[in-house]
């Protein structure tokens, strides 16, 4: 059974720092790429970083030297390092496979805000 649990969001302020971390069973983790989605209110989900399983990293160009991804396979977990947060990284942020199939499980997601 598939079970995406995503923790460690909350309020912010502009300049903050958060750490994101997402358990992953039921999904084969060790052998998986991962990535950290987010979605806005009123847009679509969007890829924010991924990291192969052999430890390869890619982010979209908005985090890139803001944010770090990683990964514990021994714990089937990916954490996301988000620093110098801004307004527009607000959203539900989301854990799953890189990249996910079009009927993907979802976990719930964690609560960014930044906010002053």
């Amino acid at each position: 059974q598939v079970q995406l649990v995503e923790s460690g969001g909350g309020l912010v302020q502009p300049g903050g720092s958060l750490r994101l971390s997402c358990t992953a069973s039921g999904i084969g983790f060790s052998i998986r790429a991962m990535g950290w989605y987010r979605q806005a209110p009123g847009k679509q989900r969007e890829l924010v970083a991924s990291i192969t399983s052999g430890g390869s990293t890619n982010y979209v160009d908005s985090v890139k030297g803001r944010f770090s991804i990683s990964r514990d396979n021994a714990k089937i977990a990916v954490y996301l390092q988000m620093n110098s947060l801004k307004p527009d990284d607000t959203a539900v942020y989301y854990c799953n496979k890189f990249p996910p199939r079009r009927d993907e499980y979802w976990g719930q997601g964690t609560q960014v805000t930044v906010s002053s």
